[in-house]
């Protein structure tokens, strides 16, 4: 259950009732509790990275010949509706890649990262992405372009503070957002093997109607690199709130969400 309404708010959703519940119940552990989730925030000076070049030719082969023979139960749907979208999560190729990605990662946000989890994105002619941030299972995202047909643009705000008011209601909701001059949105553009590096949990992002043209079936292929601050793997998973925390009343307030990220945490 979601609190918020974008994808990907249900961590969020789950950390706004677990402060409310603390600071009723046990108020001396809310600072506690702050302090354990604080390296899960961004530092506001933090700004998108581009990567020009993340795999060389051979690797890239590598992953296009991976997906030409990924099988159709392979390929998860439940996004198709919405995202225009087929996904696959975690596949041995694409977290054998990550696992070699660590140090430019690191080096890219500034911290000492860990694998989290990965996806390739198989975008069609319906592709579009909504305005969204991730949960803190996707921290730090290495986006990298696999291949594509046309230019497809991904938008980015500066980093903000995790929302947690219930100021989002009624339908314009993402067009505020987006009209914010504050949030200072800058637009980035992939080429086949370049990568951007952002705080997805930090950024609010979002790629507009993936632009089509007449006669051709547009398409954008892309692997999505999750990371975290190393350490962290458990603090990003709600249900584990609990047992960490010594609390297990906890429990029947966090839950487990409907979608989490942090389910697919390497470990």
């Amino acid at each position: 259950m979601t609190d918020f309404p974008w994808y990907d708010s249900a961590w969020l959703s789950s950390y706004v009732r677990a402060k409310a519940w603390l600071a009723r119940s046990h108020p001396a552990r809310l600072a506690e509790f702050e302090a354990r989730l604080a390296p899960l925030r961004t530092d506001p000076a933090f700004e998108v990275r581009s990567v020009p070049r993340v795999f060389d030719e051979d690797t890239l082969h590598r992953i296009r010949d991976t997906i030409r023979n990924l099988e159709p139960s392979q390929l998860n749907p439940h996004e198709a509706r919405d995202f225009g979208r087929f996904i696959v999560h975690d596949h041995p190729t694409f977290t054998a890649l990550q696992r070699g990605l660590v140090d430019l990662v690191s080096e890219q946000v500034g911290e000492q990262v860990e694998p989290s989890y990965n996806f390739l994105s198989l975008y069609s002619r319906t592709g579009v992405c909504g305005l969204h941030l991730d949960e803190p299972a996707a921290k730090w995202t290495l986006d990298v372009c696999v291949e594509q047909s046309i230019d497809w643009p991904i938008h980015f705000s500066q980093v903000v503070p995790w929302p947690e008011d219930s100021g989002y209601a009624g339908p314009d909701w993402q067009a505020r957002i987006k009209r914010d001059a504050g949030l200072r949105f800058t637009s980035h553009r992939l080429s086949a093997g370049s990568g951007v590096a952002f705080s997805g949990s930090s950024q609010w992002h979002y790629r507009d109607p993936l632009p089509r043209a007449a006669g051709k079936g547009n398409f954008c292929n892309l692997l999505f690199f999750h990371f975290i601050p190393r350490g962290m793997a458990d603090w990003v998973e709600p249900q584990r709130w609990p047992a960490l925390l010594g609390l297990p009343d906890l429990a029947g307030i966090t839950g487990s969400p409907d979608r989490t990220a942090a389910s697919h945490v390497q470990r």
